[in-house]
């Protein structure tokens, strides 16, 4: 078995509530914070951790604190982006469900280290029902002394909040999020300025993931070079994979950095192997934002060496043989997929998640959902095939945010690697005989 650092004690009865959480070593990390160390002290642990932010990007979350501008009289905020809308992503909904204070203990540590006083928890509002769960965790940590004035005696204050978002994907996109937060239309932000010098009501802000800031007590706790001990080079520490699609055992589990794709796919203590005894046909392995590999080239590095679940390995042979981690959105497709359909479905969900703000986006998103409706459909053209690849390429780095690439690099991927199956479905509509796409988000439920 792995190092467990986030869902170690997952399953002990009652660790949802306070007590069960306290006794098993809950808010540690605050006290040892508070008494004994310098908000500088804790930025550096972070950063000798080598922990990577888990919400899709990997940014060094040390560095990215140590961007936090610090202006004499102006205060800063913490933001927890709990939007989870990557389809293929439910691991930060498992943890927040499930253990809720390790979040929250998380929030209390980092805003110690940031000199914040007030932090948001901005959920997407389909997990309306977790709110409850988190305000009632929120509620104990007030009681228990670990929120409000004076904390542990230290005349440290923090007021933690949770804000329900209207279930918008575009608000997954942090400067989105902070419009959001503001009251207004979340439509992503033109950057510089970044965040960490004008964010939330143009104050200092720090935007991390439920997972990373979950994360943080462990490092507090154990040293910045404990965590980094964890995994493999610049992947430091554990990491949480939503495993979907066609497998034996759908779940989020805790990996380590460095495990091969084909041990997490195929063994026990994982995936469990194909579903039905059927062959590895092709992965998404970061969510749908990130290109899909056929079977061959999420096994095998371009060199000829096993891929493992690590930021370098996964992105080894760039965009032509390559993926990425991403958010650890990871789905498994059998022999039976179309790629063709599920790269619609896809596509139909980046058109409706569109801001419209960017006409890249705008109007290519439009277009790649109608092309490939059209070619499932039975009525598409080879021309039709050559479009989609000029609209994916006049869409990618030509938005301000990253919504557009997410919803080009897909496309790009599947026609690829797999260009010969977009040119059956023109040449030989009627023969087509697929597993829709829907099949493979079924597993979700139950994950």
């Amino acid at each position: 078995m792995g190092k467990k650092i986030l869902l170690a004690h997952d399953h002990v009865p009652g660790i949802q509530g306070y007590e069960v959480y306290r006794q098993n070593g809950g808010y540690a990390s605050v006290e040892k914070a508070i008494k004994t160390m310098s908000a500088e002290a804790l930025v550096e642990e972070v950063k000798k951790s080598g922990l990577r932010g888990r919400g899709g990007a990997g940014f060094p979350t040390g560095m990215k604190w140590s961007f936090l501008a610090k202006p004499e009289g102006v205060a800063r905020y913490l933001v927890c982006n709990a939007d989870e809308s990557e389809p293929g992503t439910f691991k930060d909904r498992y943890l927040m469900s499930r253990i809720p204070h390790i979040l929250v203990e998380g929030m209390i540590t980092s805003s110690f280290a940031l000199g914040v006083n007030t932090a948001y928890i901005y959920i997407r509002g389909e997990y309306y029902y977790i709110v409850s769960i988190l305000e009632k965790a929120i509620e104990e940590a007030y009681a228990n002394g670990w929120l409000g004035k004076n904390i542990l005696g230290s005349g440290y204050n923090l007021d933690l909040y949770v804000q329900v978002g209207a279930g918008a994907y575009i608000c997954g996109e942090e400067t989105a999020l902070l419009e959001s937060l503001e009251g207004k239309r979340g439509n992503p932000r033109i950057k510089p300025p970044f965040p960490a010098i004008a964010g939330l009501y143009g104050c200092p802000t720090v935007v991390n993931n439920v997972e990373t800031l979950a994360a943080v007590p462990f490092i507090v706790n154990n040293g910045g070079e404990a965590y980094a001990q964890i995994g493999i080079g610049k992947s430091a520490g554990t990491k949480l994979i939503s495993a979907s699609g066609h497998i034996n055992k759908p779940g989020v589990y805790e990996i380590e950095m460095g495990i091969t794709v084909e041990d997490f796919i195929y063994s026990d203590e994982y995936c469990g192997g194909i579903l039905n005894g059927k062959k590895l046909k092709a992965v998404v392995a970061g969510g749908s934002s990130v290109p899909v590999l056929p079977a061959d080239k999420i096994l095998t590095t371009p060199s000829g060496e096993k891929r493992l679940m690590s930021y370098e390995s996964l992105a080894d042979g760039g965009f032509a043989s390559g993926t990425m981690l991403g958010s650890g959105g990871f789905i498994v497709m059998d022999e039976t997929t179309s790629i063709v359909e599920n790269l619609f479905t896809f596509a139909r969900f980046y058109h409706h998640e569109s801001c419209g703000q960017c006409s890249p986006c705008r109007e290519g998103t439009a277009w790649m959902e109608k092309i490939l409706h059209k070619m499932i459909d039975g009525h598409g053209t080879i021309e039709d095939v050559d479009l989609l690849w000029e609209i994916q390429a006049k869409i990618e780095g030509n938005t301000i945010c990253p919504l557009g690439d997410a919803a080009a690099w897909p496309v790009a991927s599947a026609i690829r690697h797999f260009r010969s199956e977009f040119e059956e479905y023109v040449k030989n509509p009627n023969s087509i005989k697929v597993v829709r796409h829907y099949d493979l988000t079924q597993n979700l439920v139950n994950a």
